[in-house]
């Protein structure tokens, strides 16, 4: 039986051409980058050229960017790292209420550290608006940080406009982007946007796992998370992960040379899975639809079945989903996207996330459709018992 992989806002298969560079980096250029022999000279030469690949899809300096064990290490660096540096400026920072608990998570850490922090509330569809953010504006603010696009419903974010509020109106405040789910998915330049800092992770855009990296523009001083030999310019110590920064480049090359013919073919995914679930009874799309939300993530509710009963079964047929609701307590900070857009509990309960790339096919969605519309009635049946 054929697998059908629509998990691909958790992680994608890398890339063979990564691959074989990750190889290479693993068995001939295996040098410790700091080294001063040619082993170690091949090796830094791989990490300089991702960079400079990287730095070519945002527009920005290959100095700017500093690489990370992933997206989490970068958002976690981004907040605290400022934070940190800022505090005699102030002890304000402001989020989303739909953030990734990689962000939600270090501002709570932050507000046990004394600091305050203001969550914004997101409309029904995800996201927030500039006028709120301008209301919650006050003088000790010293970081406003918003993701680019949400993991679970696929809500894209007012960036620019933030930035460019932020850049004409609280020019001394540093502005964070989680753009994990949205680099590779859209053209980004840091320098345009008004963005100080911006966080990404390789496994997003079929780079390898454990890899990522943080932009951070020319005016930021960030105080490091790790401290040791002093790599990366003092700011992020230990061993440069040569084969996942090298990996990680190559992939963002690919992805930025292909973005825009990806991304039509991954909206077109989008329309036939929406329009599919939309004709399925008790199946309700959450979020905006088409190009009003990211191309590759759909986020439905199934009426009478829970969701982790329908992922199962799915994948007894070999397709693979992801749970759409998360976990939420009475902390504002952890309060799930689900939730925080109103969807009633039982709704939350039998939500499922579908996610694609650019190489998942309309024959991938129409059997995902069918083996639906032949699973629910049954599991519908099964839970009224």
């Amino acid at each position: 039986m054929k697998e059908i992989y629509l998990d691909n806002s958790a992680t994608t298969r890398v890339y063979p051409e990564v691959q074989g560079l990750v190889v290479r980096a693993m068995d001939e250029d295996f040098g410790n980058a700091a080294s001063l022999h040619e082993k170690g000279v091949r090796a830094e030469r791989l990490v300089r050229e991702a960079k400079e690949r990287i730095a070519a899809t945002l527009k920005c300096e290959p100095k700017q960017i500093y690489f990370t064990s992933g997206g989490t290490e970068s958002n976690n660096w981004a907040i605290i790292g400022t934070a940190m540096s800022r505090k005699r400026y102030g002890n304000h920072l402001i989020t989303t209420s739909v953030e990734h608990p990689s962000v939600k998570n270090p501002m709570r850490f932050l507000e046990e550290q004394g600091f305050e922090v203001t969550y914004l509330r997101a409309d029904e569809y995800g996201t927030v608006s500039v006028d709120d953010l301008r209301a919650a504006m006050r003088p000790e603010t010293v970081l406003v940080s918003v993701m680019y696009v949400n993991n679970e419903i696929g809500a894209v974010e007012p960036i620019e406009a933030i930035g460019e509020f932020l850049s004409r109106e609280w020019p001394e405040v540093w502005f964070h982007v989680d753009a994990i789910q949205a680099y590779g998915k859209y053209p980004i330049y840091p320098g345009k946007a008004k963005i100080d800092l911006l966080s990404v992770s390789g496994h997003k855009i079929h780079g390898p796992k454990g890899i990522g990296f943080l932009y951070v523009s020319d005016r930021v001083r960030l105080k490091p998370l790790l401290y040791g030999g002093g790599q990366q310019k003092g700011m992020r110590s230990g061993t440069e992960n040569v084969p996942g920064e090298a990996g990680l480049g190559l992939a963002a090359e690919i992805m930025y040379k292909n973005l825009e013919a990806n991304v039509t073919r991954m909206y077109q995914r989008k329309a036939e899975l929406t329009e599919g679930l939309e004709q399925i009874e008790g199946a309700h799309v959450n979020g905006k639809k088409g190009r009003g939300s990211a191309p590759h993530i759909v986020s439905c509710s199934f009426d009478g079945v829970r969701s982790e009963v329908l992922l199962h079964a799915l994948e007894e047929r070999k397709i693979y989903v992801s749970s759409g609701s998360a976990c939420s307590s009475s902390h504002p900070s952890e309060v799930s996207t689900l939730l925080a857009i109103g969807l009633p509990k039982e709704k939350q309960e039998g939500t499922i996330r579908f996610s694609f790339s650019e190489e998942t096919t309309a024959e991938e969605i129409e059997e995902t459709l069918q083996a639906l519309r032949e699973l629910l009635p049954v599991l519908r049946k099964f839970r009224r018992r």
